[in-house]
């Protein structure tokens, strides 16, 4: 048997990622953050128990990347869905109904990525990170940001901001008046994107 060349051996490498990846995603949303192992995780994927660390340096950044890949793979669905555009305020709505939106269909995982952000390990330079970091530095562009370098940090701040809010223990806010602050803040109409159901809330210009 002829040995596998270099970009088989990267394929196999990126699909054994994100299986453990996708396990992540489903043991902590099954179990929560501390009750899932890295060895639960390894399981799940069907991997050796010692790729995980040859990925990931720990359990926290495991998470992050899954999270992040999550994040990415949420917002590219929301951003090319149908019909397309290319209209930057478009997309931007659509970018901050896709964030939004995992607060709903990921909630458990979400409270978990917000907490190991706010402890001292910070953000994860991972893959993951770079690609959701990409599509929103673009989407700022497109929506026709004169200063990216500063659009896009405020856009990233205000997103994880609201994710916060609607997943406070206790005192949550609710999705569609959280997405009015920010469409108000972007001077966006309402009706762009994929607005909820329940319609604008009350009191909101």
């Amino acid at each position: 048997m002829s040995p596998r060349s270099a970009s088989v051996n990267e394929e196999l490498r990126r699909r054994s990622r994100e299986r453990l990846l996708q396990a992540t995603v489903e043991l902590v949303a099954e179990r929560g953050y501390e009750a899932t192992t890295l060895g639960d995780i390894a399981d799940r994927a069907g991997s050796a128990r010692g790729l995980v660390s040859y990925y990931f340096p720990g359990k926290r950044q495991l998470l992050q990347s899954a999270v992040h890949r999550v994040m990415h793979l949420a917002l590219e669905a929301g951003l090319e869905q149908e019909p397309r555009t290319d209209d930057g305020r478009e997309r931007l709505a659509r970018a901050i109904d896709a964030i939004l939106g995992l607060t709903k269909v990921h909630p458990v995982l979400m409270r978990a990525h917000m907490a190991g952000i706010l402890q001292a390990e910070g953000f994860v330079q991972c893959p993951e990170q770079q690609r959701l970091s990409w599509l929103l530095r673009d989407t700022v562009e497109r929506y026709g940001s004169a200063d990216v370098d500063a659009d896009y940090p405020m856009l990233r701040a205000l997103l994880m901001g609201a994710v916060f809010a609607a997943l406070l223990p206790g005192a949550p806010m609710e999705v569609p008046r959280l997405r009015a602050e920010l469409f108000q803040r972007f001077g966006l109409d309402w009706e762009l994107g994929n607005p909820p159901p329940q319609g604008k809330p009350l009191a909101v210009p």
